[in-house]
């Protein structure tokens, strides 16, 4: 199938020419004809797959096909869970409006109020805005949603997991009811269901794939770590690997990446870190110097799992494992987007295997370990048995040190939670 056979507007078929697009995929092919025909839809979609053209594409020709009304209010409205993902979603709608007459602006937190207040005073097509920083604005009184056509829910799982379910109801009541809200999310699921079943009518239901999705276009590789001491050998030889363009490292603490970024910085390493405490205008510089090649490496928390979307970065480093499973596909889909290939190395400490085991049982797949000539671990690593333990599901994990042995069990529930935010 090609985009000329979706039906879309020469205009926006010229934008995507010029975006190097050839064919429409999966998720757009489905999505785009169902979005044209003005049908609600909860959508799953693997990361890096054209998930946002897949609704921008379809919201874009709406737009241009029906009468506005009076007013200064957007008429689509995208939410999506942290700026990375409000800018990158903004990027695209650019692009795909280069043969449009369409306005759009972008409302996140961590940016100064008055150009925001400026920009909600004037007539606008597209906005697109983080929650909490849209109920600022709305509790001020600063915008009107009475020319809302269509709401878009990006990264909806995200946001619930972010706490911020509250808000996103808060917001579509505001809404006029007659809206098309469309609902993506690497999950459709739990809370995602009771959302949908309150904000979508008859919704079709788009399922390319889910969280199980194995990244063919992805090289991943298990390493086991005795310490840190060992983990830092291992990453300063897998950054020195012939075939890295750039590469995004993974830490669970903003902390964290603050110290690895100022140690891969004494390596002499192009390197910056990103995570949520920095502003929003460093946030933009950092990325702006990735995309530019100015860096060779990203020290991110998972702030910069979704969101990001650089084509030239070769591998993903996960320096320490994610607290939730299904951030490890986010992660390591960083690398290998747009029909490119990409590698993915994650570094497995004593402490670690407990979120090795909920990620391969997420996935259903079991990874072998790979062992570098001379940087081979010297401990043993942990066997794995799925069981219970006074009625709580979770790995049952068993070391072997010195000759004794002893198991040990992650709680699951408030205990599998982050205890620093990204």
């Amino acid at each position: 199938m090609s985009f000329e056979q979706l039906g879309l507007l020469p205009s926006l078929l010229k934008s995507v020419a010029e975006q190097g697009f050839t064919e429409p995929s999966d998720i757009q092919q489905q999505a785009i004809p169902l979005i044209l025909e003005g049908q609600d839809i909860m959508a799953s979609a693997p990361t890096g797959t054209g998930k946002t053209a897949a609704f921008v594409l379809p919201a874009l020709q709406n737009l241009s096909k029906s009468t506005a009304q009076p007013g200064t209010g957007p008429r689509v409205l995208v939410l999506t869970p942290t700026r990375e993902l409000a800018t990158q979603v903004s990027d695209n709608i650019y692009k795909l409006t280069k043969y449009l007459r369409m306005r759009s602006t972008t409302i996140v937190g961590g940016m100064p109020y008055p150009p925001q207040i400026k920009a909600l005073r004037q007539s606008v097509d597209f906005l697109v805005a983080t929650p909490g920083r849209l109920i600022d604005h709305m509790e001020a009184g600063r915008i009107d949603f009475s020319r809302i056509e269509m709401l878009i829910l990006d990264e909806a799982d995200r946001m619930l997991d972010m706490g911020f379910v509250d808000e996103v109801m808060r917001i579509a009541k505001k809404m006029p009811t007659t809206k098309q809200t469309l609902l993506f999310s690497a999950t459709l699921e739990g809370q995602i269901e009771k959302v949908a079943r309150a904000l979508l009518k008859s919704p079709a239901r788009l399922q390319i794939a889910g969280v199980k999705v194995k990244h063919d276009s992805i090289t991943q590789h298990i390493l086991h770590a005795d310490d840190f001491r060992h983990k830092r050998n291992l990453l300063t030889h897998l950054l020195a690997e012939e075939t890295l363009d750039q590469a995004i490292i993974f830490t669970s603490t903003k902390k964290g990446a603050d110290n690895l970024a100022e140690r891969l910085k004494d390596d002499g390493l192009a390197c910056a870190a990103l995570h949520g405490d920095m502003r929003q205008t460093m946030r933009r510089r950092v990325i702006d110097q990735m995309q530019k090649k100015r860096l060779k490496v990203l020290v991110a928390t998972d702030v910069a799992a979704r969101g990001i979307d650089i084509k030239t970065i070769s591998h993903v480093i996960n320096f320490d494992l994610p607290m939730q499973a299904e951030d490890y596909v986010h992660r390591i889909g960083r690398t290998g987007r747009g029909g490119s290939t990409g590698t993915a190395y994650t570094l497995v400490g004593q402490q670690d295997w407990p979120l090795l085991y909920r990620i391969q049982k997420l996935l259903d797949v079991k990874y072998d370990l790979t062992e570098i000539p001379g940087l081979e671990p010297t401990t043993q690593k942990p066997k794995f048995e799925a069981g219970r333990s006074n009625g709580r599901k979770g790995p049952n994990i068993r070391h072997k040190r010195r000759g004794r042995s002893y198991s040990s069990r992650k709680p699951n529930g408030d205990g599998n939670k982050r205890s620093q935010a990204a």
